[in-house]
C-alpha cells in the first residue's frame, strides 16, 4: 500500500478513536452536569416548601396529612419534580406521591438535617433511585416541626439525557465526517507529492538517489521553486561543493555563482564554459518535466581546469610557433632586401641596413631576457612583439619593463595574464587609423604591476566588470574568455584589475607578491 493509503487508513483510525473517546467523555460530563443541576434544582424546591409558613402550621395540626397533602402535590406538579415528601419529626412521612406509603417511615438520612443544614443525597427509596434534598422545618418558636423531602429519580434523569443523546452523537458523527474528508484530501495530495510510491519504494528510492549522488564523477546541482515562486536549491551533490567552493551544511541560492543562478530560470545549456575563482567548468543544464509542467532544473559540472590549463600552454606554444614563423618570413625579407642592395653595388648601404636591423631585434631581445626573469614570460613577450607586427599594429615594450622571480604566480598564471591582455589590445587596437599598443611588466612595492594600453576605444569599469564574466566579450562576432581567465587569475592572488583612462585605453593588473621586500 501507498504512503498516501497508509496515512488515510491511519488517520481515520485515529480520527475515529478520538472522536469516540470525545463523545464519551462529553457524555460523562453531561451526565455529570444533569446530575447538579437535578441537585441544584430539588435543594431549591426542598428549601423554599420548607419555609413555607402553611408547612409549619400543617405539622403542628391535629392531621398533617390532609393539611399537607394536597400542598405537596401542587408543589410537586408545578415544580416538576418526582416527589415532595414532608416527614414529622420522628421520621414518619405525614405526605407521599403514593398514598400508601404515607405513614411510614422516611427512606433516607435525615440526621444532618436536624442540625439545621439541608442535605442531598442519592439514594434508592420507594421509587427507586434518585436526587433527593431533605431541608429542616421550624416552628414559629424555633423547634424543629419536620422535614421536606423533595427529589428526582435516575430513570426521569436518564430519560431527559436520552432525548439529549442524538445530537451529542450527531456532532460527533459530523465532525467524524469533516475528519475524514480532511483526511481523503490530505492522502490525495501525498499520492501526488509521493508519486503513489509505498515506503519501501520511497526508501530504495532515496538510497540509490544518494549512492548515485555521491558515485557519479560529475557535480550535480538541482533547482527548485519554493512556495514563494522564487528558485531555490535542492540538491547539491559532493563534487559540486567541491568544485564551487561550498561547505557542508545546506546550500543558499545566494552564495552560487551568478552565471549558474540564471539557469535556475529554466535556460537549457549545452557544454558551456562556466569559470570560478580557481576553476573552469563545462556546464550543462536542462529543465524537468512532470504532467506538463516544469518542476525545476538539473545543472551538470565537469571540471576541466586542468584541460584548459594545457589548451593554454598549448595556445602559447602556437603563439611561440607563429612567431617564429613571422619572424623567419621577416628575416627572409630582410636578406633578399639585403642581397639584391649588394647586387646593385650598394654593399655600403646593404652592411648599414643589416646592422640597423639587426641592433635593433638584438636590443630588445638583450634587454627582456636580462630584465624578466621568466623566460616564459620573455619569450612571450618577444613573441607578441612579432605576431603583432604581422597584424599591422605596432607592439611597444617599454624601458621600465623589468620583473625578477616571482615564485608566488606560476609561469602559466604569468602567460594567461599577460598573454590575453595583449591578445585583447590587439584587437581592440586594430580599429584605429594607426594601431598601437603598449606593455609595461614591472615590480613596485612587492607588486608586480602589468599595464597595457592600446588604440583603442577603451573601456569603462562597468564595461569591463561585464568583461570578466563569463562568457561576455567587447568582440560582437563571438562569445570570449580572455579577460574572464585574466580576472581568475588576478583574484586567485588576491590582485586588482581596472581600467585607466591615461595614454589611450589602459588595463591594469595589480598582484601582491607575498614574501617579497
Amino acid at each position: 500500500m501507498s504512503v498516501a493509503g497508509q496515512l488515510l487508513i491511519l488517520q481515520l483510525v485515529v480520527f475515529t478513536v478520538v472522536a469516540i473517546a470525545a463523545g464519551a467523555l462529553f457524555v460523562v460530563d453531561e451526565r455529570r452536569d444533569a446530575d447538579a443541576t437535578t441537585r441544584l434544582a430539588v435543594t431549591d424546591v426542598a428549601v423554599t416548601t420548607a419555609q413555607l409558613p402553611d408547612v409549619a402550621e400543617g405539622l403542628q395540626s391535629p392531621d398533617p396529612t390532609a393539611a399537607l397533602q394536597p400542598l405537596a402535590e401542587r408543589i410537586r406538579t408545578s415544580t416538576g419534580v418526582d416527589f415532595v415528601v414532608v416527614v414529622d419529626p420522628d421520621g414518619i412521612r405525614v405526605t407521599h406521591p403514593v398514598p400508601e406509603q404515607i405513614g411510614l417511615p422516611y427512606t433516607g438520612h435525615i440526621e444532618q438535617a436536624r442540625t439545621g443544614e439541608p442535605f442531598s443525597e442519592t439514594y434508592t427509596g420507594s421509587l427507586g433511585p434518585s436526587i433527593r434534598t431533605i431541608a429542616p422545618v421550624y416552628a414559629d418558636d424555633g423547634t424543629l416541626a419536620g422535614f421536606v423531602s423533595a427529589g428526582v429519580t435516575r430513570e426521569r434523569i436518564a430519560d431527559a439525557f436520552l432525548r439529549g443523546l442524538p445530537g451529542i452523537i450527531g456532532v460527533v458523527a459530523a465532525g467524524l465526517a469533516v475528519t475524514a474528508a480532511g483526511a481523503v484530501l490530505i492522502s490525495r495530495r501525498l499520492r501526488r507529492q509521493t508519486l503513489g510510491l509505498n515506503p519501501d519504494q520511497l526508501l530504495r528510492m532515496y538510497e540509490h538517489h544518494d549512492a548515485v549522488l555521491r558515485a557519479i564523477g560529475e557535480g550535480l546541482v538541482v533547482f527548485g521553486t519554493a512556495s514563494d515562486g522564487s528558485p531555490r536549491v535542492d540538491v547539491v551533490n559532493d563534487e559540486a561543493r567541491r568544485l564551487l567552493g561550498l561547505g557542508s551544511g545546506p546550500v543558499s541560492f545566494e552564495s552560487l555563482p551568478e552565471t549558474l543562478r540564471r539557469l535556475a530560470t529554466g535556460e537549457e545549456v549545452r557544454d558551456e564554459v562556466h569559470l570560478t575563482r580557481d576553476r573552469v567548468l563545462v556546464v550543462g543544464s536542462d529543465a524537468v518535466q512532470w504532467e506538463g509542467r516544469r518542476i525545476g532544473t538539473v545543472v551538470t559540472l565537469r571540471d576541466h581546469t586542468e584541460l584548459r590549463g594545457v589548451l593554454g600552454e598549448l595556445d602559447s606554444v602556437r603563439g611561440f610557433a607563429e612567431s617564429l614563423r613571422a619572424q623567419a618570413h621577416e628575416s627572409a625579407n630582410r636578406l633578399h632586401t639585403i642581397i639584391t642592395m649588394v647586387e646593385l653595388g650598394r654593399s655600403e648601404e646593404a652592411v648599414a641596413f643589416a646592422t640597423r636591423e639587426l641592433a635593433v631585434s638584438q636590443n630588445l631581445i638583450d634587454r627582456l631576457t636580462a630584465d624578466v626573469a621568466e623566460p616564459a614570460l620573455a619569450a612571450l613577450l618577444l613573441g607578441k612583439v612579432d605576431e603583432a607586427a604581422e597584424r599591422g599594429v605596432e607592439l611597444t615594450v617599454t624601458e621600465d619593463t623589468a620583473l625578477g622571480p616571482v615564485p608566488s604566480v606560476p609561469s602559466r598564471d604569468l602567460v594567461t595574464l599577460v598573454g590575453n591582455l595583449i591578445d585583447n589590445a590587439i584587437d581592440a587596437a586594430r580599429t584605429a587609423d594607426e594601431p598601437w599598443v603598449e606593455v609595461t611588466v614591472r615590480e613596485e612595492d612587492s607588486t608586480m604591476i602589468v599595464e597595457v594600453a592600446d588604440s583603442g576605444p577603451g573601456m569603462s569599469p562597468d564595461t569591463l566588470a561585464q568583461a570578466m564574466q563569463r562568457g561576455y566579450s567587447t568582440k560582437s562576432e563571438h562569445r570570449g574568455l580572455g579577460l574572464a581567465l585574466v580576472a581568475q587569475v588576478v583574484a586567485r592572488h588576491r590582485g586588482v584589475l581596472r581600467t585607466e583612462p591615461s595614454l589611450g585605453a589602459m588595463i591594469v593588473a595589480e598582484i601582491p607578491l607575498g614574501g617579497r621586500s
